[in-house]
């Protein structure tokens, strides 16, 4: 009896052993230096500096123990209680399952679908950015906690959207380099700073503040992070294959002129004005040097932009130099390029696998290894990945309970609301009157995808489709997928469609793209709708009992200049990739819950658009030999739809209360030198900007009123453009200055301000890569109202 009970304890006992064995396999925790007996190096005593702590580590280091540091994905160094660390980790529009550095098998099984970057950006409101960025922080640190993730994410992706078949222009915030930078500075600030919620306990379900933590004097100075963000792709990166032209081989020509207010913009406010603590290079060449080999393009961006993280290659990107770009003649000095020029680290192993080699052909010194780990251990003891156990830290309440919260889902929702856009509303047609209805129809392949996130999507909270979000309103739908998928190589699935479509009261028709026409090394060659999807719209239209809403899907714009022709499609919606709550989004904003306010980010060019080389980098217009220009700053040609195209239920009109008429600049030398660059500058008619001492000084404001003239509530973007005083070479057609979202009720009035620093703003690149100021009458552009503002010496 005594041994039987003895046993039956010892079967407990190991049961429970087990149990807890599993447990700790499940929710593994995170593995972090200085541990005991490690702990009483130097570079674990949290007293001294950071950089008296990195190079107290980097010097313990041997040889190949540095080289192993050298790729995303770095071995452990037991001898001295260095844990293996994964640095590539996705965070783009909420945790993506991209990076090796995320896995979902832990407690936490998903995480919230924001939608993809393009529709966010058409709400054209960067408090919503920011949200969004610390939303996905807090997931990002929960899932840190529950060993799913690392502290370095890989986003974002602020290449400007320059051509309409690029198929990650989905991921970017559009054609504008002014909106792109204004969402870099949101989303890296939002996603790395030390936020107020950051010091209180668990959010238990509850939203995310804002506010800034103020440090204390003894944390080195305000530079810990919570998170690291990371400016992607620099730089010159819109193309993935065409022709024979792929990333890997590209040779990006660009300008002096294109790469100052263009392709560098973004960048360069990501790292001065968002402090960016990651800058990762780009596959591609810019004017023959690939750009992760580029000297003289990273020295810039530490020297000139004052950057002082880390620089990590795309993924094979050094690989690249040599095997697809044949500029090195070995893979030797292929490794001896890039991290000579300033590249920290390989997505890859291809360093590993070379540079001790290259280190013992005297190519790579002892001191280029050094250097870049500097940059790498630098950015990890900010991340306070050597301050002892995270279990005990700052950021250790965060856990499962603060990832997919009704907040971040509720947030997720507001930003599909925000970002839809109504192309076209014949006759007020939308929104509808579900009173009136008994059936609706729904038909294309998109309406019925869980949760469609586009590319570097993770695993949502809730997997929901575009369908599922009309139940709740409607009693009965009826769905046919029309085409087998989206490339639609078939008319098999026509009759089904036909039939409910003349059955139902209404008929909604989801068409468009999805990741099979455009995504991460996948370019479209036409803007036409796919397969015979424009024969299914029309199809439909011609027997539906009225006339059709069409619902597009996908990044990149698309030509459907037949369906904004035809009166029997009365309204066309662009929902981009509106991520797991699209479909409630969508179906709120057809039957008039929500109104309509989003903007398009980028310019919606007709199929004959790609008669254009996508090779060709040139922003500028070049009529003599055909070619159009790109974007709507330089588009000589008329588009389908115009950037900040998007309409309402309600009309806004707005008035400009004050601005100047006037502003008087005054150059910064001496008398003579002013007076000898007074006449010069009159003779051009534009200044150097760099010429105007304290040129924020004459920052000025615009004061605006909104007012809503209809019966319906509503969200107006403000779009504040501007237009040289004349024609000088190169100048922009007109230019983004300013941009506001604001919510006006109907009948009602608000007021807002726009802030121009003029030298920031109004100014442009001459051929030489120099920004000018033009002198004379700036003409300020907002809705149907124009501005003369004079500018003078």
């Amino acid at each position: 009896m005594t041994k039987n009970i003895h046993f039956l304890i010892l079967f407990i006992l190991l049961n429970i052993l087990e149990f807890n064995v599993n447990l700790t396999k499940s929710n593994p925790q995170p593995q972090f230096p200085c541990q005991p007996p490690h702990h009483k190096y130097t570079f674990c005593n949290k007293k001294l500096s950071i950089s008296t702590r990195v190079h107290s580590l980097i010097s313990l280091l041997t040889i190949d123990e540095k080289i192993l540091h050298l790729s995303d994905n770095t071995t452990s160094i037991p001898r001295l209680g260095l844990p293996a660390y994964e640095w590539w980790s996705e965070s783009l529009h909420g945790i993506g399952t991209n990076g090796p550095g995320i896995n979902f098998n832990g407690p936490i099984k998903g995480a919230t679908s924001f939608p993809q970057v393009i529709l966010t950006a058409a709400a054209f409101n960067r408090t919503l950015w920011h949200s969004i960025a610390s939303a996905i922080a807090v997931e990002a640190r929960a899932m840190y906690n529950t060993g799913q993730s690392g502290l370095t994410f890989w986003a974002p992706n602020i290449n400007v959207f320059r051509d309409p078949r690029w198929g990650r222009g989905q991921e970017t915030p559009g054609e504008d380099p002014m909106v792109v930078s204004a969402y870099a500075i949101e989303y890296v600030t939002g996603f790395q700073e030390l936020n107020s919620k950051a010091d209180k306990e668990s959010s238990n379900g509850h939203g995310f503040g804002n506010t800034r933590r103020v440090l204390k004097e003894d944390d080195d100075a305000g530079d810990k992070l919570m998170l690291s963000a990371c400016c992607k792709h620099f730089t010159a990166y819109d193309l993935e294959k065409w022709g024979d032209a792929t990333r890997y081989n590209f040779n990006a020509v660009v300008t002096k002129q294109d790469m100052e207010d263009t392709f560098q913009a973004p960048f360069r406010s990501c790292i001065q004005q968002a402090k960016a603590s990651c800058l990762m290079c780009s596959y591609n060449s810019v004017n023959g040097v690939p750009a992760c080999a580029d000297k003289v393009l990273l020295d810039k961006v530490r020297t000139d932009w004052g950057f002082d993280g880390y620089i990590t290659s795309d993924c094979d990107a050094v690989a690249t130099i040599y095997e697809n770009q044949n500029y090195t003649k070995t893979p030797e000095d292929a490794v001896a390029l890039a991290l000579k020029a300033g590249t920290n680290i390989n997505c890859g192993t291809y360093m590993l696998r070379h540079v001790k080699s290259a280190f013992q052909q005297g190519s790579v010194l002892e001191e280029d290894l050094d250097r870049a780990l500097q940059y790498l251990f630098s950015v990890q003891f900010r991340l306070g990945l050597f301050d002892g156990n995270p279990a005990k830290g700052q950021f250790a309440k965060f856990g499962p309970q603060d990832v997919c919260t009704s907040n971040n889902l509720e947030l997720a929702l507001d930003a599909a609301r925000q970002g839809i856009v109504l192309l076209k509303n014949d006759q007020k047609f939308l929104p509808l009157d579900k009173r009136s209805i008994s059936t609706l129809a729904i038909v294309g392949p998109m309406a019925n995808v869980s949760t469609p996130g586009g590319t570097y999507t993770g695993l949502p909270c809730k997997l929901k489709s575009i369908r599922e979000g009309f139940h709740r309103h409607m009693n009965r739908t009826l769905y046919a997928a029309g085409c087998v998928d989206v490339g639609c190589n078939s008319t098999a699935g026509f009759p089904d469609a036909t039939s409910i479509a003349k059955e139902a009261d209404y008929v909604i028709v989801v068409a468009g793209l999805d990741l099979s026409q455009e995504t991460e090394d996948l370019d479209r060659y036409s803007l036409l709708l796919p397969g015979y999807q424009t024969n299914l719209v029309t199809t439909l239209a011609a027997v539906s009992k009225k006339p059709i809403i069409l619902v597009l899907t996908g990044g990149g714009p698309v030509d459907v200049s037949f369906a904004e022709k035809d009166p029997r499609i009365a309204s066309i919606l662009w929902v981009a990739y509106p991520g797991e709550t699209g479909g409630k989004a969508l179906s709120e904003i057809i039957f008039g819950y929500q109104n309509p306010g989003g903007k398009l980010p980028m310019t919606w060019y007709l199929e004959s658009f790609t008669k254009v080389p996508m090779t060709n980098m040139n922003m500028r217009a070049d009529p003599p030999n055909g070619y159009p220009g790109r974007t709507y700053r330089f588009y000589t040609g008329d588009p389908l739809y115009g950037f900040g195209h998007g309409l309402s239920y309600t009309s806004f009109s707005s008035q400009i209360l004050s601005a100047p008429n006037r502003l008087s600049l005054s150059l910064g030398k001496s008398n003579w030198k002013r007076s000898i660059l007074a006449q010069e500058h009159s003779r051009l008619g534009y200044i150097h900007v760099d010429e105007v001492p304290s040129c924020s000084l004459s920052k000025f404001f615009i004061h605006i009123s909104v007012t809503n003239d209809g019966d319906m509530d509503g969200n107006h973007v403000l779009l504040l453009f501007s237009r040289v005083p004349q024609n000088i070479q190169g100048a922009p057609l007109k230019q983004l200055v300013g941009f506001d979202r604001v919510h006006v009720p109907a009948r009602k009035s608000v007021e807002t301000s726009l802030s121009i620093n003029p030298c920031e703003f109004l100014s442009f690149s001459n051929d030489q890569g120099n920004r000018i100021l033009a002198l004379g009458e700036h003409t300020l552009i907002l809705d149907d109202i124009e501005h003369i503002v004079s500018i003078e010496m």
